[in-house]
């Protein structure tokens, strides 16, 4: 393999508790582990050749270190909102992939556009409520809306697929999504 290609090849950085925090270069991975900052978990299959030396290239490495950084909050969308709702209307519980999103609380009630108040309904429910509140329509939701919670960090699938070796450091609901 070209030299450019090995220290550019994608390394799985941990934090210190093993979460995905980012994908890095080969060079940047062997220059953490020279400097004390981070250790090998898994090695590639590369070495870099130095005059003097010569070293394993990473594929997994984890920080000696914890690195806090904020937790990511997934964005209002109506895809994110079906997936949260398991593309359930949340009135009738009809499994179907034709819903709408409805409002609690209607906005025009002073609901708001927040994930609280947002649920997946299917269309006849949707027209059955209208611009009422659930308990003015007869209706009751199956379950309350809650904000989705992300843990850790999304990694591309097309990594996933050429690095198999990374699969044993990543969460469970990380592998699924495959």
């Amino acid at each position: 393999m070209e030299a450019a290609a090995v220290v550019n090849s994608p390394v799985l950085v941990l934090n210190q508790n093993y979460e995905p925090l980012n994908i890095s270069r080969g060079r940047r991975a062997v220059v953490l582990l020279l400097r004390g900052k981070a250790e090998a978990l898994q090695n590639g299959s590369h070495i870099i050749h130095t005059p003097s030396y010569s070293f394993p290239v990473p594929s997994v490495i984890r920080l000696v270190y914890f690195v806090k950084r904020p937790r990511p909050e997934k964005k209002l969308t109506r895809l994110e909102v079906f997936r949260r709702d398991e593309y359930r209307c949340q009135y009738c519980g009809k499994e179907t992939t034709e819903l709408t999103l409805d409002h609690v609380i209607p906005r025009h009630k002073g609901g708001r556009h927040i994930w609280e108040n947002v649920v997946s309904a299917c269309i006849a429910c949707n027209n059955r409520k209208a611009g009422r509140t659930p308990k003015e329509a007869g209706l009751r939701l199956i379950c309350q809306p809650f904000t989705p919670r992300i843990s850790g960090y999304y990694l591309p699938p097309q990594y996933l697929k050429r690095h198999a070796e990374w699969q044993q450091f990543l969460p469970l609901w990380q592998r699924e999504e495959d």
